[in-house]
């Protein structure tokens, strides 16, 4: 994050939303007003240790003056939420970016089918919230391991669009679980899914939907950094070719396109450095990238014209890019 884009907040509040899960409620440092955001933002969050991390906001848009994100303890975090669970306290300040959508609602779809699952809830939530304001026709539907493993369940439970909300907890209270093939059995016009959560469960709806011939333009997802695959530390070497000099540079096995580009002097701007959250996509003009991003559709890879250097790399010995 550069300076000049990010905010300074104060932890007005930071709270138990369930096994694993607290919540920060957050307010501009110096009293001033926080930019407004729509639903399905989030924002980067730089941590104590120096790493940035993306939380979804969660709270409605239409309220005034705070931001809330909610976070996951994840025992395979690489030091992230553990951070924030261990060392962030109320009362202390953060420095975080201006509020970024690539999870935004279609507004003028007729019925949104939003699912999420565990934390996934975070932007899913903000979402209800916003067609329920607008009077939007819609469902969610929520599938956690256990009703104490929930966040915000209370919150849904008791809000205005309570009714729209359907549970699926893997352990008690008895419920219906989640029956996809029936939820998602064929396309329907003007209805548009929506989908968070751990990558298995997004993987299962995504798939189920694709296989019953939803198109690609009425599925909506957006993972979590912490799902998103590693590249091997020994891989090939190859060439990147930057379009506005012809200067060629090589990127070794042990290095990230970023990396490599970066100790030669070219910066691209990165965030979650993981393929999630799509701030250094960037053109291929020539060659074929290898894809292990979580950002980009399948459809959107196939076609191969970019990709997301912090993490994928190419199949083809050198990429031409549009730098």
């Amino acid at each position: 994050m550069t300076a000049a884009a990010t905010l300074a907040v104060r932890v007005a509040r930071k709270r138990q939303e369930a096994q694993d899960i607290v919540s920060f409620e957050l307010v501009d440092a110096a009293g001033a007003a926080l930019p407004a955001f729509s639903a399905g933002a989030h924002v980067d969050v730089l941590l104590p240790d120096g790493m940035t991390r993306q939380y979804s906001l969660c709270n409605d848009p239409a309220q005034p003056g705070h931001y809330l994100i909610g976070v996951l303890k994840d025992p395979a975090s690489r030091g992230g939420s553990r951070a924030l669970h261990e060392s962030v306290h109320e009362g202390d300040t953060l420095t975080i970016s201006a509020p970024r959508n690539h999870f935004a609602l279609v507004h003028e779809a007729q019925r949104s089918l939003l699912l999420a699952g565990g934390i996934g809830i975070t932007p899913v939530l903000c979402m209800a919230h916003r067609l329920a304001v607008a009077g939007q026709d819609f469902a969610l539907h929520y599938c956690a391991r256990s009703a104490a493993r929930a966040a915000f369940l209370e919150h849904l439970r008791h809000a205005s669009f309570a009714s729209r909300v359907h549970f699926h907890f893997d352990a008690g209270p008895p419920g219906p679980a989640l029956d996809l093939h029936a939820l998602l059995s064929a396309p329907e016009d003007g209805t548009h899914v929506y989908v968070c959560g751990p990558k298995g469960f997004m993987d299962t709806v995504l798939s189920t939907a694709r296989a019953r011939g939803w198109p690609a333009a009425q599925l909506h997802y957006e993972f979590f950094g912490a799902q998103a695959a590693e590249p091997a530390g020994n891989e090939q070497a190859f060439e990147v070719q930057l379009a506005s000099s012809g200067r060629i540079i090589v990127v070794p096995g042990d290095r990230s396109v970023v990396e490599a580009l970066d100790e030669a002097g070219v910066v691209i701007p990165t965030s979650c450095a993981q393929g999630v959250c799509g701030t250094c996509l960037t053109r291929v003009i020539a060659g074929e990238p290898a894809h292990r991003d979580l950002y980009l559709t399948p459809e959107e890879q196939a076609a191969n014209d970019q990709f997301l250097p912090c993490c994928s790399r190419a199949k083809s010995r050198r990429l031409v890019l549009d730098l």
